[in-house]
Order: C-alpha cells, then structure tokens, then sequence
C-alpha cells in the first residue's frame, strides 16, 4: 500500500514532454559503471567527449550547477565537454525547435565549444556523466561553489543576449535611481519536496518586506515567485511599493503541468522567465529568500556584493510520505509546539 502511496506522489509530479532518445548500442558498453565510457565510431580519435546529461534533472538554476560542476572536471582531465539536453531531456524541452535546436541548453546559453552532438555520437572516446547529485557536496547549491567554478562560470556560461538585454531593459526601466530589496519567494511544489528547505509563510515574508523596506529605506520591492495567491496578496497589501516581472504564476502546485491558457511553448518561457528574473534579482540592492538555487545562483552572478536575509524554517523531512504534508502541519502549529516564527 505504502509502494502504491509512493507511486501516486511521484506521478502527481512534472512529467517530461520529449521523451529519452534512445541511442545506439555502444560499442564498449559498461553500464555497471557510475560513469559510462563509450565509443560510438572513429571519428575524433585524439579527443575525449564528456557529455553531462542530467534527465530529467531539476529546476533551472539546479540543473546549471550541475553543469557547471561537471564543466570544472571536465576541464582538469582535459575532456572536450558537450551538454546534451537533446538526447537527455529537461523539463524545459519543447517538441520542436528553438533557438535551431532541440537541445534545451541551446534555449537558453550560448554554445559552449563548436562541436555538435551528432559528430560526438560518431566519436571515439565518449564519457557520460552520472546523473546523480546527492553523492557530493558540490551539487547541493551554489553556495558550496568554489572560486574555481567561478572561473569556469566565466569561462563557459554565457546567457542568451535577449535574455541579457530584455532583463537589462527591464533594470534600466524599473531599479535606476532607486534602491531595490530583491524577494524570491518560493511556494508551489517546494512545500511538498523531500529534503529541501522548507518555503516561509505569507506572514513571515511580509513581516521581513516591511522591517526592511522600513530599516534601509528602500524605495520598492522586486518579486519573484510562482504562486497566484503571493502575488495577489502583496499587490493588495503593498501594492505601491511592488515590482514584478511578467511572468507565470499559479493556483497549482505544479507550474510545469499547469497551463490553464494554453500559452504555446510554455516550458521554454518559464526557463526564460527564471533566467531573466535571476539576472534582475542579481542588481538588487539587497535579496530575502528562503535558501534556494535561484537567489544562490543570482548572488553567484551578480557583478557586486549583495546582502543577503534568509528565512530558514529547517529542511523537509526524508521521508516522501511525511513532506507530503509536514509543511502544512508546521504552519499551523505555533512556534512554542514547532511551528513557523
């Protein structure tokens, strides 16, 4: 009973839209191995192809840590890194083409050497990653990020220029000359998610929006979130005071399966919404969030030293079955039994 509990949880959950290519057979097959090393043809012997994959991965800025890891070991073995979103598909995948490409990566970021996917799958030598991330620190955050994948960040990661350019118009429009506190306030799926950090309440958001809009005299407050009800909520309760880009939000708990109006590509334009979101919380004056990959990778971007408040309401339980509903029950609990403060 317990199994089939499971089984229902994790089919509630995003699903993907393409489905996993299903390649050749290799010619050196050692699938019993945590990375596969494999050879699909002649082509490009006296080079060494790893390829990240990670399907179907997590949200944006989780799957860009990953990448950026795997970028930095692929660098000290001298690899020739390739990112295939194509073959190993993310939820932001589209069944045509964008950007020319089915590769999802191509969506959003420039190309990161010249090679293409087709000639490495002809190639040599070929090394695939292992999709897993709970082995090494590394993978938990971008706060665990060293200055060596700084380097590499700087290096490889280069965001599509109208994405650049539609958040730098937004900045010039909305932030010049005045002083901006950045919020990502995560909700939706996150109150549910095994071993993540546990979402604040509306309370507890609007409390800090006001101590610090009152502390450092900040003349508005940039939003981000994907919950209907937050938005709403603080455009009533603060509504001259709130900045907030023109993206996708939901009464669902699920913004990927959501999509009540049917907006064509809808994937692709919630990636290019984080994106563009993420590089305008990175030239906020001062950032409050619950600990996530979004303002993590917006401070790791960002070109000055931003302050930082975080809410940390402790992590979900282990358990999939207790984080179904272990948020709900802290919220309504008061603090002195466990609840929110």
């Amino acid at each position: 009973m317990l199994e089939l509990i499971r089984k229902y949880i994790i089919s509630k959950r995003t699903k993907l839209v393409v489905k996993k290519k299903i390649l050749k057979k290799s010619i050196n097959n050692n699938d019993e191995l945590s990375y596969s090393i494999k050879s699909f043809g002649e082509k490009n012997r006296n080079k060494i192809f790893y390829v990240i994959n990670r399907t179907p991965g997590g949200g944006m800025f989780s799957n860009l840590n990953f990448v950026i890891h795997h970028l930095l070991i692929a660098e000290k073995f001298k690899f020739t890194p390739i990112i295939d979103m194509k073959n190993f598909p993310t939820f932001y995948n589209e069944k045509i083409k964008i950007n020319n490409s089915y590769n999802s990566w191509d969506y959003y970021f420039e190309k990161i050497n010249q090679f293409k996917i087709k000639d490495v799958y002809q190639s040599k030598n070929v090394i695939f990653t292992n999709k897993k991330t709970n082995k090494s620190k590394f993978f938990d955050g971008f706060e665990q990020l060293s200055s060596e994948h700084t380097r590499i960040a700087k290096k490889y990661i280069k965001f599509n220029k109208l994405l650049i350019n539609e958040s730098n118009n937004y900045v010039k429009k909305n932030f010049k000359g005045k002083k901006i506190l950045g919020v990502h306030f995560r909700g939706s799926d996150q109150k549910t998610q095994e071993r993540h950090p546990l979402p604040a309440t509306i309370k507890q958001v609007e409390k800090n929006i006001r101590y610090l809009l009152k502390k450092h005299k900040f003349d508005k407050f940039f939003l981000i979130t994907e919950e209907e009800k937050y938005l709403n909520y603080f455009n009533k309760t603060l509504k001259n005071k709130i900045l907030f880009f023109n993206s996708f939000v939901s009464s669902k708990v699920n913004i990927f399966e959501d999509n009540p109006k049917k907006r064509r590509l809808h994937r692709y334009h919630l990636g290019r919404e984080n994106i563009i979101n993420m590089l305008c919380l990175s030239k906020t004056d001062h950032i409050l969030c619950v600990s996530s990959n979004f303002p993590d990778a917006a401070i790791f971007f960002a070109d000055k030293k931003i302050p930082i408040t975080k809410i940390n309401n402790g992590f979900n339980s282990n358990n999939i079955f207790i984080a179904q509903f272990f948020w709900y029950l802290k919220k309504l609990l008061p603090s002195s039994l466990g609840g929110y403060k």
